[in-house]
């Protein structure tokens, strides 16, 4: 019982450090984006010459763009966020299909009598 245990919580630490893990590497995901897009877009500003016309081109918001749609899969994965495929939705599905069973084998049944 005490070596179940023992591998128990070597298993949990193991867990807890990959979630450790995988943290930091989307909080400095996040921060890399963040220091290098206000670069970026600083850059830009000051290159147009302050006037907004040139500035609010969307090729120079590209790079924000597309990283930022990179980094919110980033976010979704690190902390287990699915929008498409919630609880409720994988609920309604195992209801549909265990209804879908019990009606095969109903029919199944009434064929055999």
């Amino acid at each position: 019982m005490e070596i179940a245990m023992e591998n128990f919580n070597k298993d949990k630490l193991e867990r807890a450090k990959k979630r450790v893990h995988e943290l930091k590497g989307f909080y400095i995901h996040a921060t890399v984006y963040t220091v290098i897009n206000v670069f970026i877009l600083v850059n830009i500003y000051v290159r147009a010459d302050y006037d907004d016309a040139n500035f609010w081109q969307f090729g120079h918001f590209m790079t924000p763009f597309f990283w930022g749609i990179g980094l919110l899969f980033h976010g979704l994965k690190v902390f287990n966020a699915n929008p498409f495929f919630t609880k409720t939705w994988e609920e309604r599905q195992i209801k549909k299909y265990m209804e879908k069973d019990r009606t095969d084998a109903n029919r199944i049944i009434k064929k055999r009598k």
